[in-house]
């Protein structure tokens, strides 16, 4: 049993606990790629004066090479980029170059230009400043010449020696949603032009311009900003595609008439692709795999294809199959292009040349033949060995047992860096001609040395994952022994062994993370398990024996099977994550044979009108998770789900008194307020839409008004307080205040999930007082009424006594936490945050105010779950978040699994999904954890207990 004050403890102890435990997934499967302090290393020699890099934003492989790849699109071009696939089929080589996640620009500008992948949390640290300082081709160049977005070309400015990197970018408020992308593509051309055109009368310019190692950068993003708006397989994403392939055409004219040589090394390729909702940042494979087309100076041409084929069912459609397809991992393009213009590799790139495998074709044409190819297939394995040896150097220094990684153990003993010999026998196996076999070695080589860098940059990854399992079953056992078992002062003169035990363990660990120089969150995360293990101990060696006499210890086959059932539903949530009809199961199991075995069926006849409300209202919400995720902008849907708010606006006012007539005139008005914007704003809605179908953009006083009405409408009820003596009235009111923000950012029928999860909810608060009262009078009427505990401390009496029940009450509560968010704008689907809703309202590249903006769509039905839930625990007159901690002591079931099902190996799909899935599960309790107390503070004072409220604002008490 927990006293309220200990409640508030424990759920101060749990919110800190999960927040921080967070970063353990990162730290554990993710570590820095940066290295310091190492050599670089470089060919000597170019294949080419210079090299333009041309990069289409968003740009998906498929759709840009396959043959009517927009059947969809009436007179639609059997060829969508005649120029590239000219390219391909007469002058260069091809591939895919598969993305990692997170499939976003910054990452994957990184990879491309700096040879690195960044630590899948950098995105979230700064869209537009390095979290990680990196190198990059374009500081290796003698000058590199960018064009394009404020958003991407800075971070290669920034930390770049003085001047080498110049750029040109466009105002960000060109970054228009609702306008023809395609002029922030035309403008990257005109630039281009109009350097060159400089260069004429500008002799410095003009001799940087034609100086060797040279880089021009062409940042394309309106395929990204086109495909958010419109979706890949629009006519707007064609069209886009066709102007991209036209600059790349002018782009070579231009290169051709100003240098007058053929010296110059192209690239084309992409950052991330698209999914078909126009969406990107997971491990979608729509959002992986990107084009990859290089041609001009020290490229080959195209091949044919080998046996067995290098082509699959993926490829089929791009009717390339006669041509050799060359696949690279992204980072493995920033080593294309340092060994195209001689430069130094990138100090961080762990990319491979494709010429290094001699099975199978590479990219390079390279002037010297095989022998340059085995000579940057050295240099290759010198980049990403001196990765290894920095990293072996400070593992061999600073931990206790150190193993180095077995492909190097041979040469352990006798040499201080290893991998020496392999690289001095590739060096003499080229001294002597043998350059397959230099190749072959090297490609080896490079293989196991980068497992071996991965070995020791997962190095304390057991040891973290012990720490973390440890704290979850702790902060498990913790929660259980704090509601349970009451803290006595009788224990203390028992608890300094166990204390003694915990101050060691932790002492210990401490003194292995100063030698190993582990980062200082391993200091931070070694602190819980120790204290959660501690308590435990301590509260479970005395008041167990006291709380089993008091009669708690009875039969254990009931306790046990419910626990059983409890883990089997959480586990069910845990297989909801990737299987969304689990669910729509749910729904039916709680609202159909739920209450048909498991109520008592006085209460079934007794509330049977009850009954088929919740029934109705289950089936109903059930019906979401099944609709196909990958929706359309349906203004009949964003309709329907308004017209039925506002019948039950209606019906609310009509029903809902209040004890005095002020208090009944101020629900009505703050009603009819609300009414009055949701009406507006279903027209404005249509309005809206209808612009941006036809490409008018939106009036700048649609956009204002439509703030002004989104703003207003949540505001109203948090501003005028409906009466605390009527929490149904109170509920009404932030129902209607948050559904303004289901018609603005609706793109089809969220509004109608809104409606059936909010009323399913506020019938969950009248099914459970109903099972509660009709516990109480039979136990009552049979006098098997628990015996009261004993009031060990002062502080014991009134505290808070879990019942069976609440185990099942916060397992709903945990199923409503996760369908509040797979429901919500995305209709049951994590990866479906539609952004077309936001540019009625941002029609400018804004991220944090469009994050904002889908956030509060998120938020609004936690609010309604939160209302309800205080509601609850008021009708069952517990002490505030009472319920919610039995809940997350049982989350942690979840946490546990999604913790050992990350990877970092397998699809890109599986490892984005992993990391989201683990964050998503700690983030929600965390975050439902604020939203109860915001809960708590917006209904406090509400009748409590066995008191209830009638329609015409009557209190009652229950019979």
């Amino acid at each position: 049993m927990a006293t309220s004050g200990s409640v508030w403890r424990l759920l101060l102890i749990g919110l800190v606990f999960h927040l921080v435990y967070i970063g353990t997934v990162f730290d554990c499967y993710f570590t820095s790629p940066v290295v310091h302090g190492m050599q670089q290393h470089s060919l000597g020699r170019a294949e080419a004066k210079r090299l333009v890099l041309i990069v289409g934003d968003g740009l998906r492989a498929d759709l840009l090479l396959a043959k009517n790849g927009f059947p969809m699109i009436p007179d639609s071009p059997e060829v969508v980029a005649p120029r590239l696939r000219s390219i391909i089929e007469k002058r260069g080589a091809f591939g895919i170059s598969h993305t990692r996640v997170p499939t976003e620009s910054r990452p994957g500008h990184v990879a491309l230009i700096g040879g690195m992948y960044e630590d899948v949390s950098a995105v979230s640290k700064g869209w537009k400043t390095n979290p990680v300082d990196f190198d990059s081709v374009f500081n290796q160049s003698s000058a590199t010449f960018s064009f394009g977005s404020p958003d991407i070309l800075p971070m290669f400015a920034r930390g770049a020696t003085p001047g080498k990197v110049e750029m040109w970018c466009y105002d960000e408020d060109e970054e228009d949603f609702t306008k023809d992308a395609t002029a922030l593509d035309v403008w990257v051309l005109d630039q281009l032009r109009t350097l060159f055109h400089n260069a004429t009368s500008d002799t410095i310019l003009d001799a940087r311009l034609r100086g060797e190692q040279t880089v021009f950068f062409l940042h394309l993003l309106g395929l990204d900003t086109t495909g958010h708006s419109y979706r890949p397989h629009s006519k707007e994403y064609m069209t886009n595609i066709q102007v991209v392939d036209e600059i790349v055409k002018q782009t070579e004219e231009l290169f051709l008439e100003f240098y007058k040589d053929e010296e110059t090394a192209f690239v084309f390729t992409a950052d991330h692709g698209m999914s078909k909702i126009g969406n990107h940042g997971d491990g979608d494979p729509d959002n992986t795999r990107t084009p990859l087309i290089v041609w001009g100076k020290g490229v080959r041409g195209p091949l044919p294809d080998s046996t067995p084929s290098s082509h699959d069912q993926y490829s089929e459609p791009f009717g390339l199959t006669h041509l050799f397809r060359r696949d690279v991992e992204q980072a493995d393009v920033a080593a294309l292009m340092s060994a195209l213009i001689g430069a130094n590799w990138p100090i961080n790139s762990v990319g491979v040349l494709p010429d290094v495998d001699p099975t199978k074709p590479g990219y390079l044409l390279a002037k010297e033949g095989e022998k340059a190819q085995a000579e940057v297939a050295l240099v290759n394995a010198k980049v990403i060995l001196e990765h290894y040896r920095v990293k072996h150097v400070e593992k061999k220094t600073h931990s206790l047992f150190y193993r180095p990684y077995s492909y190097f153990k041979r040469v352990e003993d006798t040499e201080e860096v290893p991998g020496q010999n392999a690289v001095a026998v590739i060096e003499d196996l080229i001294h002597h001609g043998n350059y397959r076999e230099a190749r072959l070695l090297a490609k080896e080589f490079i293989s196991q040395t980068l497992e071996g860098l991965r070995y020791l940059q997962t190095y304390d990854r057991t040891m973290i994952q012990g720490i973390v399992i440890a704290a979850y079953l702790g902060w498990i056992a913790f929660g259980a022994v704090s509601i349970l078992l009451p803290l006595v002062t009788s224990v203390s003169q028992n608890a300094l062994p166990f204390h003694l035990a915990a101050t060691s363990v932790l002492a210990g660990f401490w003194a292995l993370f100063a030698k190993q120089k582990s980062p200082w969150t391993f200091y931070i995360y070694i602190l819980f398990p120790c204290y959660f293990w501690d308590q435990v101990l301590v509260r479970a060696s005395s008041p167990l024996l006291t709380y089993v006499r008091q009669g708690a210890a009875g039969s254990v086959v009931g306790p046990v099977v419910r626990g059983l059932l409890v883990f089997a539903a959480l586990q069910s949530m845990v297989a909801g994550y990737t299987h969304r009809s689990i669910w729509s199961a749910w729904f039916a199991v709680i609202g159909i044979l739920w209450p048909l075995f498991s109520w008592p069926s006085e209460v079934r006849s007794r509330h049977w009108q009850l009954l088929l409300g919740w029934s109705a209202c289950c089936l109903a919400t059930a019906v979401f998770p099944l609709l196909n995720v990958h929706q359309e902008e349906n203004l009949v849907g964003i309709t329907s789900g308004a017209l039925v708010i506002y019948l039950i606006g209606v019906a609310g006012i009509r029903t809902f008194k209040f004890p005095d007539p002020q208090g009944t005139r101020l629900f009505k008005t703050i009603s009819f307020i609300l009414l009055n914007g949701l009406g507006w704003s279903v027209i404005l809605v249509n309005l809206v839409v209808r612009d941006l179908r036809d490409k008018k953009g939106v009036l700048p006083v649609f956009r204002i008004i439509g703030w002004a009405l989104f703003l207003s409408t949540a505001l109203v009820p948090f501003v005028l307080r409906v009466g605390r003596s009527n929490p149904h009235a109170r509920l009404l009111s932030f129902f209607l205040g948050f559904s303004v923000c289901f018609i603005w950012l609706a793109i089809g029928f969220e509004g109608l999930f809104y409606v059936s999860y909010s009323l399913t909810l506020c019938l969950w608060v009248e099914v459970e007082s109903a099972l509660r009262k009709h516990a109480h009078a039979k136990s009552s009427t049979n006098g098997t009424a628990r015996p009261p505990i004993i009031a060990i401390n002062k502080q014991d009496a009134g505290a808070y006594r879990p019942k069976a029940d609440d185990l099942r009450i916060a397992a709903f509560f945990l199923f409503f936490v996760q369908v509040a968010f797979f429901g919500t704008g995305n209709v049951a689907s994590i990866s479906s945050f539609y952004l077309e809703p936001v540019y009625r309202l941002v029609p400018v590249f804004n991220p944090f105010l469009m994050a904002a903006l889908l956030i509060f769509k998120i938020v609004s039905p936690y609010i309604i779950l939160a209302i309800a839930f205080s509601i609850l625990n008021a009708r069952l007159d517990l002490p505030p978040f009472s319920l919610f901690l039995v809940a997350l002591t049982l989350t942690d079931i979840m946490t546990i699994t999604f913790f050992l099902n990350v990877t970092d190996t397998g699809s890109w799909l599986e490892i984005g999904q992993t990391i989201s899935f683990f964050c998503i599960s700690s983030l929600l309790l965390v975050w439902s954890a604020g939203i109860c107390a915001v809960g708590e503070v917006l209904m406090a004072g509400q009748p409590r207990g066995n008191a209830t409220v009638s329609a015409d604002g009557d209190r009652n008490k229950v019979e």
